[in-house]
């Protein structure tokens, strides 16, 4: 392909740089075997020539070698018989446009230059000379298009619509798929070859009996059926057109998620071909869409693949990229890698195709790059010209000598080939050097076709040429022969357009018999993809647009709306217009700018529009359409740019709420110009809404439409009260009731007009009572004395918030803090610590340092002080400080490698002691392998902000909190661990990689062998990112705090180590298991068959992959599970030995998508209830029951999967399909199908009941088997937890969200909660904190239960002035 579509983002009209045409790409078809071979006959016959518009259906497999019998192939890929594969056209095929266009472009001389003078203001802005209709306008529809979504094409701006409709994109109108097919200034020849009757010598002097050419050795020498030839580049193209329901398989390398979608295929397969029905306009011509890269060759039928020296080349060429690259940038194993890369046999794929699809009809087609000939196309210009500027002497003229030599060249190689001479060539005889002639381009063009240069020794050092090997016998000899074949055939048809385009010259010349033919394929791919000028014509003196093609300033406007200026009539333009905003609406600005701009040309060379082209322009600024230049202008009115009264530019950057805020500002600063009030109000409006537009912001839009319905200003809000404009606030509130009481039914007109009132007045009394329906001079009542206080946001903290709020809910840990407040912090920072006191006291399985004693206290002291306050404080909420969330969201490691990054750091409190590890170092992220083995089916998770770490928050938007991407995976199945204290009951194997237990307390240690962080990015939008550095998810800014406060409490005047008897921490939060590793039967070994250890954990994972189990179901998944272990599979079995006081399970919620490669938050419900009885995961409990309830967990885990895949899998439901099948063979007329007979259509229909009823018996299955589980287990009931805390994460995405928990009011009324969120504590019912969130995105990610007669949770801890009495 000589013509690449741009593949930029669509730009300005006025920066004159042309826009990319965003989501084309190109694609594969097919080709009949009968149709790939000719005739049958030996005679060789010659193909009809070809007639301006085709009556054969000829499709574009037409490429004729005249050999018999052709062979066969075993085919890849071969398309389904259903559907009728009928080629394009018939024995008439219909013009897509008449070819008696009588509409008329006006006049237009080309009297301009390059510059950019119709640009210009006055050019855009002026009044244009168009006739009297365009001033007033019409209401008819000039160009109808069919399918047209108008609600989509309203609300283009709308992302959410956009991406459910699921368009494909930008595409393009046949002449400009023509043009981008192959350069329109070469052409492409089909090419037919016939045998040389050429015989070998049979002398006794002859050689051996050697095998000529086969047939199908000659018919292998035109690459594919489908392959055209092309002088210019002396190469091959590879051009299929086809009308088909199914498209061709798509490569293995082609990455859809990189493209934009399919067109409709329901749609398309109504149509065959656009302009086959006369009386359907809407489908004026095809709509290509390009899909780059597409499809593989090789699975077409038949297959297309490239020789094998083809294939060398190309690899020789991909290591010269290579050696031009930078190679510093790499190191010498990436260097070896990338230079000896060869893909696996299965995954080598032929040519890559692009595929253009008209999203209309059937109609597709697909098209390669040029494929080089077997000579270089530089070589042969190089010989030809060589050639023309020597002829020799008195005997030849230039274009004879050129031919001569040519003929020569193709004379030699049917010597080697059919008389089979392997004589050598001297080189300096006088006949070669007069035919040929001896140059370094000659040597080349030898080499090339495998000859060698042999220099024989004696005084004149001569040379002779010595053919390649071409025998069957070896591999070298079968590609050499097929190779000069191919060169053969090339040659000969370089030569044939030669002689065609050199006749005068040649007149005189006798010319050698050739066996090429060739013919022109321009027309022929034209006519098949509608863009023959009988379809759609060109350029006549009834619209000169000719012309307008020269006009430098719309170069960019053809390739954008994806026409040709030369096949531009205005019907053409307004339906290109049209398809682009019905197939890429997002661009719908982009494209009606151009559109605008081929108006504003012809006024600007004083030309009067089309009466056609003004009607579209009326009616799209009817509709709300506007220009770039309009949102420029619309950007202004609000303030924006460099001499705006905000002297700022408008940047994507800018919030919502900001740009309402000027909006609201320019309203009110038309109000204060009574006499062009209304002009400027609608004039801030109309540049709000285009803002709006252009941003894709619901928020703003609905702002504009709420306050659009009834356009009010000051003077008429007023007249609406019948009061004047010197009345005071109270006296307009005391009016705006009365008139609210006498007619409700206008109460909007009434706060309408209050609300211009206040904005006019600047009154936050009268917006106060809009917004909380009350007159502020009202006495509100204070926050009750007994209610939990809120904590008021610092900026994206809502999280920090509600693990703060979760913290002081616990009685112990509270009290533990409350003894640092107060702390004198310049005497903490003298205090000394010895090197023994800090080796005696490890936390999170490593030593620490002092500098992370000192930040611990200071964090710990700064969380007593906001305990202190939340439980004193008359305020409805509290704010923390700042110190103490950057300490809670900061880690110590995060710290000293900011400073690091700064230049260095303080470490003068540090000593080589204390920074050494002498032992396994826990990582501050959960392994993806669990203790003993790595679960598969998480490899592919990845954790949202909930779940696993995330990249800084970048803003906060209506209060979500809003990340930048979710990082890798943590693994879902292993929980937090310490191996501080862990035992094996049998031995573990030495070498166990993905079996080391690793710590999780909290996040300030990492792996030993982790690599440098990447450099910090200077953040540029984020205040919060900028007031705390890098940040983490919740459970990580949990394991921060907890850290943190084990450290601070620590207590370095004791001798002994009896840190984990002392930390509050670890007796509240950490309890002990044991996991118990078995191989499968099938796959044991000599040696040990199970292996145990126990280990410390802080929370209990549950993976939420699908809905319909409760909390007992995901807990079973991770206590018994299968995994990988040494690359085999076993069973991983994990019981309870000792149970903490707070038992943390985390609802890992981030899936992971294989189809979109995208992680995405699971919304499925978990049921779970006030009480949990753990017995049954105890590592004492019954092993009979245990047993059973196993065999049916599996037995219930097997139906849901049933269940799921048939009620939830992609291509569910299948009943409806299955109706729709039914409905559509039997409606079916024109498609006659020899399998669908009344046997088939009754299986159909039963085939929905039979579905039906599996799925209602796996319904009662499941519910049987549930409560046949559970009733194992009824009895057991010893060790149970009362559900205390829930964590919410509200949001669909696993990138962003809100944050807030739920609180149990204990012990005091335990049926009663608190809702804390952010400021806002109120008190809720059990009903909503247990409430099924199917269909909502406020889901649990974290329940916490309590165990049952420990009075571990205080949730209310106020101040009561009354016990003072």
């Amino acid at each position: 392909m000589d013509n690449d579509s741009d593949n930029n983002s669509i730009k300005s009209v006025r920066s004159q740089r042309t826009p990319p045409l965003t989501g084309v790409s190109k694609a594969p078809g097919t080709v009949p075997p009968d149709s790939f071979y000719a005739s049958s006959s030996g005679t060789g016959l010659k193909p009809p020539p070809l007639p301006l518009r085709p009556k054969t259906n000829l499709g574009s497999a037409h490429t004729k070698v005249n050999i018999d019998p052709p062979p066969t192939y075993d085919t890849v890929y071969r398309e389904p018989q259903l559907v009728s594969e009928d080629t394009i056209g018939d024995d008439q095929v219909p013009a897509l446009i008449p070819a008696e266009d009588n509409r008329s472009w006006p006049e237009v001389q080309p009297k301009w230059t390059n510059d950019n003078d119709w640009n210009k203001d006055d050019v855009w802005n002026g009044p244009m000379p168009w006739d009297s209709t365009w001033a007033g306008g019409t209401t008819q529809n000039v160009v109808d298009i069919g399918p047209r979504d108008q609600e989509e094409e309203t609300n283009w701006w709308d992302a959410e619509m956009r991406d459910a409709k699921g368009r494909p994109g930008a595409g393009m109108l046949p002449p400009l798929v023509a043009e981008m097919l192959h350069n329109p200034e070469h052409s492409l020849f089909s090419v037919s070859v016939t045998t040389p009757d050429i015989r070998a010598p049979t002398t006794g002097d002859a050689p051996p009996p050697f095998i000529p050419p086969s047939h199908d050795e000659v018919l292998r020498a035109v690459p594919h059926a489908n392959t055209y030839y092309c002088r210019r580049h002396h190469g091959w193209v590879f051009l299929l057109w086809k009308s088909s329901n199914i498209l061709p398989p798509f490569a293995k390398s082609f990455d859809p998620t990189q493209h934009s979608p399919l067109p409709d295929q329901e749609r398309r397969k109504h149509t065959i071909s656009c302009g086959d029905d006369p009386f359907d306009k809407s489908k004026k011509t095809h709509h290509f869409h390009l899909y780059s890269k597409a499809v593989d060759s090789s699975q077409l039928n038949p297959a297309f693949h490239r020789a094998p020296w083809e294939i060398t080349a190309q690899r020789k060429q991909k290591r010269r990229k290579i050696t031009s690259l930078n190679l510093d940038d790499f190191s010498r194993k990436d260097l070896d890698d990338m230079m000896n890369e060869d893909p696996p046999e299965k995954h080598i794929e032929g040519e890559l195709l692009d595929l253009y699809v008209c999203c209309q009809c059937s109609v597709y087609c697909l098209a390669s790059d040029v494929m080089p000939g077997v000579i270089a196309v530089k070589y042969v210009e190089d010989f030809t010209k060589y050639k023309f500027e020597h002829p020799v002497v008195g005997k030849q003229q230039p274009a004879e000598s050129v031919v001569s030599g040519w003929e020569t060249l193709n004379t030699i190689i049917e010597n080697k080939l059919w008389r089979g001479e392997n004589r050598q060539l001297p080189i300096s005889r006088k006949a070669f050097q007069n035919k040929i002639g001896w140059s370094p381009t000659a040597r080349v063009i030898f080499e090339l076709l495998g000859f060698t240069v042999l220099t024989i020794d004696g005084p004149t050092q001569e040379e002779n040429l010595i053919p390649p090997n071409t025998e069957l016998g070896s591999p070298e000899g079968q590609e050499a022969r097929l190779k000069l074949l191919r060169a053969w055939v090339e040659i000969g048809a370089y030569l044939v357009d030669y002689q065609r385009r050199f006749t005068p010259a040649l007149k005189s010349y006798i010319l050698e018999p050739s066996y090429v033919k060739i013919d022109s394929a321009r027309e022929m791919y034209q006519q098949a993809i509608g863009a023959h000028p009988d379809q759609i014509p060109r350029s006549s003196p009834s619209y000169p647009v000719s012309s307008l093609s020269e006009y430098a300033p719309l170069q960019q406007t053809w390739k954008i709306l994806g026409v040709t200026p030369t096949t531009c009539s205005p019907d053409i333009l307004i339906f290109a217009y049209m398809a682009q905003c019905r197939c890429d609406p997002a661009n719908t600005i982009a494209y009606f700018t151009h559109f605008y701009a081929v108006v504003a040309a012809i006024q600007s060379l004083d030309g009067v529009p089309p009466q056609e082209l003004q009607t579209v322009v009326f009616e799209e600024r009817s509709r709300g359409r506007f220009t770039e230049e309009d949102l420029q202008n619309a950007a202004s009115v609000l303030g924006f740019g460099k001499d705006g009264a905000l002297r700022l530019e408008l940047e994507d950057d800018i919030e919502d709420d900001f740009l309402a805020e000027a909006w609201r500002t320019a309203i009110k600063s038309a109000w204060r110009d009574p006499t062009n009030c209304t002009q400027l109000q609608r004039d801030a409006n109309d540049a709000f809404r285009i803002i709006a537009q252009s941003r894709g912001s619901k928020g703003l839009m609905k702002l504009w439409s709420e306050s659009s319905k009834n356009q009010m200003d000051p003077t008429r809000a007023y007249s609406v009260f019948e009061v004047s404009a010197d009345l005071d606030d109270e006296l307009i509130l005391t009016v705006f009731i009365l008139r609210v009481e006498e007619q409700p039914h206008q109460s909007d007109k009434w706060r309408e007009a209050l609300r211009t009132i206040a904005e006019v007045r600047d009154s936050s009394r009268l917006r106060h009572f809009l917004e909380e329906g009350k007159d502020p001079g009202d006495i509100v009542a204070p926050t009750r004395a007994d209610l939990p206080r809120g904590l008021n946001q610092l900026g994206n903290t809502c999280y920090l918030n509600s693990l703060l709020q979760y913290f002081y809910t616990i009685k112990e840990l509270r009290e533990a803090v409350a003894s640092m407040a107060n702390i004198d912090m310049k005497a903490l920072e003298d205090e000394k610590y010895s090197e023994d006191d800090l080796k005696r006291h490890r936390v999170g399985g490593r030593l620490i340092t002092r500098r992370e004693i000192l930040r611990s206290k200071k964090f710990v002291s700064q969380l007593a002080d906001l305990f202190w306050q939340l439980q004193y404080c008359e305020n409805q909420a509290v704010t923390p400080t700042i110190d103490l969330a950057k300490l809670a969201l900061v880690t110590s490691r995060d710290e000293e490698e900011e400073e690091a990054d700064r230049g260095g750091t303080d470490s003068s409190n540090d000593t080589d002691a204390t920074l050494v590890e002498d032992g396994p170092v826990r990582s501050s992220h959960d392994s993806n392998s669990s203790v003993l083995g790595k679960r598969p089916r998480d490899e592919q998770r990845v954790d949202m902000d909930v779940d696993a770490p995330t990249s800084p928050i970048t803003e906060d938007k209506n209060g979500y909190v809003v990340v930048s991407k979710p990082c890798p995976s943590r693994g879902s199945k292993s929980p937090r661990l310490n191996g501080e204290s862990s035992s094996s009951t049998t031995p573990l194997p030495s070498k166990l990689p993905d079996a080391e237990i690793q710590n999780h307390e909290n996040s300030q240690v990492e792996e030993q062998k982790k690599p440098p962080p990447l450099p910090t990015r200077k953040p540029t939008q984020s205040d919060s990112v900028m007031m705390f550095g890098k940040q983490h998810d919740v459970s990580e800014c949990m394991d921060n705090c907890m850290f943190q406060i084990e450290i601070a409490l620590l207590k370095f005047d004791v001798l002994d180590d009896t840190d984990d008897q002392n930390s509050v921490v670890k007796r509240l939060f950490y309890g002990k298991l044991r996991q118990r590793l078995t191989r499968v039967p099938d796959q044991r070994r000599l040696g040990s068959l199970t292996h145990e250890k126990e280990d410390i954990f802080s929370h209990l994972p549950v993976n939420v992959a699908d809905s319909g189990f409760d909390i007992y179901d995901g807990l079973s998944g991770y206590f018994d599970d299968v995994v990988d272990y040494e690359g085999e599979k076993a069973r991983m079995e994990v019981t309870l030995v000792d149970l903490p006081p707070l038992l943390q399970i985390q609802l890992q919620r981030v899936q992971f998508n294989r189809e979109t490669l995208q992680p995405y938050k699971s919304q499925s419900y978990v049921k779970f209830g006030e009480t949990i009885y753990m017995d049954r995961f105890l590592d004492s409990a019954d092993p009979g029951k245990g047993a059973r309830s196993k065999e049916i967990q599996a037995n219930l885990n097997t139906r849901r999967e049933r269940l799921r895949l048939l009620t939830q899998d992609k291509h569910a439901p299948f009943p409806a399909s299955l109706k729709n099948t039914v409905e559509f063979l039997s409606k079916q007329e024109t498609l006659i199908v020899s399998e669908v007979d009344e046997e088939l259509v009754a299986n159909l229909n039963s085939e929905p009941e039979i579905i039906e009823a599996e799925i209602a018996e796996l319904k009662d299955t499941i519910s049987k088997l549930k409560e046949e589980l559970e009733n194992v287990w009824k009895d057991d009931t010893s060790v149970a937890y009362e559900l205390t805390s829930v964590f919410i994460h509200r949001g669909s995405s696993p990138s962003f969200g809100h944050y807030f928990f739920y609180s149990r009011h204990l012990p005091e009324q335990p049926d009663n909660w608190f809702k804390y969120n952010d400021h806002q504590v109120t008190e809720v019912s059990k009903n909503e904190v247990l409430a099924d969130t199917t269909g909502s995105t406020a889901n649990p990610y974290l329940l916490v239960f309590a165990k049952k007669d420990r009075d571990v949770v205080h949730t209310v801890n106020r101040f009561d002035p009354m016990s003072l009495d």
